[in-house]
């Protein structure tokens, strides 16, 4: 097992599900103090069994033994959003390229790309992704591609 303070550092001090900032001298005791997430990552790195990441306690205790949930920031106007954990373990798994998204219009495509582009930095690191707006149907379709 890590020290907080190097997962903590290795993660910028963000945690890893909800993006926000973690106070590294914080309570550990407190809901928005750090602390370590293990979690089975067999799927996002082949050989890989345990993964430890920073966390908001609340984060990592809400989430418990359940699959993680990376959310879509409620400031995109995007239509059907993938989920990210299982496109990323796909896409990391088998590579390739998938459709994540619609977007209305091409500022709204690129606003996505962008911020989905910098969210997958911090969350999957070891994978590089592209992402592609594609005209079609009056609408763009956003596809994730892993490099």
């Amino acid at each position: 097992m890590s020290d907080l303070n190097e997962v903590g550092e290795k993660d910028g001090w963000r945690c890893w599900l909800c993006d926000a900032a973690v106070d590294p001298d914080g309570s550990v005791n407190s809901d928005l103090g750090p602390s370590i997430d293990s979690f089975a990552a067999a799927k996002l790195k082949k050989g890989s069994t345990n993964v430890e990441r920073l966390a908001h306690r609340a984060c990592n205790t809400q989430r418990g033994k359940i699959a993680p949930v990376v959310p879509w920031s409620p400031e995109l106007f995007v239509i059907d959003p993938a989920p990210i954990v299982a496109t990323v373990e796909r896409l990391s798994r088998k590579g390739g390229r998938e459709v994540v998204a619609r977007c209305p219009d091409e500022n709204d495509a690129r606003a996505a790309s962008e911020w989905l582009l910098d969210r997958l930095s911090r969350y999957a690191p070891e994978t590089s992704f592209t992402t592609e707006a594609q005209p079609g149907g009056g609408q763009f379709m956003l596809v994730l591609r892993a490099t």
